[in-house]
């Protein structure tokens, strides 16, 4: 690993391979923490290179626990991370609408690594009991059309790396990696990213990959559909830069998304969000962000009639009821 950091000290790229090779490494614990830190810092230095995301991807799904529910053909609604805003769990809940929307989500996420709630936090907070059951999987997406899927048990890298993320608690390539390495590898994905040079090479990955993608960022920073300002949006075949007001929405402001201060914070307005109980910034942009994901689902639907989607399975309570049949199946 010296040598490598060496190499990467001073502006060198690591080919694809190798980038593979040192990621399978980690995974087995070759390299102790302060190398892992060291690595890290590397990437907070420069952007990372295709080749090596595509590296470091192809060693996490080589590596990965496989789970075939691919006959559903879900979406994953999921951010990079590494914003420093410190939202709610906007992408969590979406998913939730999204779900009771009536269709299937395959959410793949962790706990927070630089904000106070990730997707697990969340989902612990509320008993929930991860598994890698395939069949419980199943179960869940056949009851209530979706299932979670807590990365560490289907991603020994990511477990292996979680101490030292959580102890940096700054954004890494683990964060760009997350949203490329869900197991089920989804037929869809909703993808928010923190700048637009993200946005362009997650665009590019998906293009390879094949999946039918959105990637979206606010141009504040966001890696979400934030309504604080304009935000991009990435699709096969378009780019696209929206306002807020082109689809009805007033302006947030940053502090409408704050994700307060503990896990129990974050989950009372998770909650207030599927009872309709939240503020309408919160509403509007959980709402949003679930209406692209359906755009992506079903591109010939007009962003207008995918928002009055979302809005209804908040409004009629399907939303929460999918959250409940959920909790019922998963605790």
């Amino acid at each position: 690993m010296k040598e490598i950091l060496y190499r990467l000290f001073e502006s060198q790229y690591l080919g694809r391979d190798e980038a593979r090779t040192i990621l399978q490494d980690i995974a087995t614990g070759k390299y102790n923490d302060s190398q892992i830190a060291s690595l890290i810092t590397v990437y907070l230095m420069r952007n990372i290179s295709v080749e090596e995301l595509t590296g470091f991807r192809e060693a996490l799904l080589d590596m990965r626990v496989p789970v075939d529910l691919s006959d559903y053909r879900p979406i994953d609604i999921v951010g990079t991370g590494g914003d420093g805003k410190n939202t709610f769990n906007i992408s969590t809940a979406a998913c939730f609408v999204v779900a009771g929307a009536g269709y299937h989500v395959i959410k793949h996420g962790n706990y927070g690594a630089t904000s106070v709630s990730g997707a697990s936090n969340v989902m612990e907070q509320h008993g929930v009991r991860f598994t890698a059951d395939v069949d419980r999987l199943r179960r869940s997406m056949e009851a209530c059309r979706i299932a979670y899927l807590h990365a560490p048990l289907f991603n020994p890298a990511l477990k292996a790396v979680a101490p030292v993320r959580k102890s940096l608690g700054v954004r890494s390539f683990f964060n760009m990696l997350g949203p490329l390495v869900n197991p089920v590898m989804p037929a869809y994905q909703l993808l928010g990213v923190y700048n637009l040079p993200l946005l362009r090479l997650y665009s590019y990955t998906y293009q390879e990959s094949g999946t039918r993608f959105a990637v979206v960022h606010s141009l504040d920073g966001y890696d979400e559909i934030s309504l604080t300002a304009e935000f991009k949006v990435a699709m096969p075949e378009k780019e696209k830069l929206y306002t807020p007001e082109m689809l009805g929405f007033p302006r947030a402001k940053e502090h409408d998304l704050d994700g307060g201060q503990t896990v129990a914070d974050a989950a009372r307005i998770f909650d207030n969000m599927l009872h309709n109980c939240a503020t309408p910034a919160q509403a509007n942009c959980v709402i949003a962000n679930a209406a692209f994901a359906i755009q992506v689902i079903c591109p010939e639907k007009k962003i207008e009639d995918c928002l009055a989607e979302a809005r209804e399975s908040l409004r009629s309570g399907q939303a929460l009821q999918t959250f409940e049949r959920f909790l019922s199946l998963n605790q």
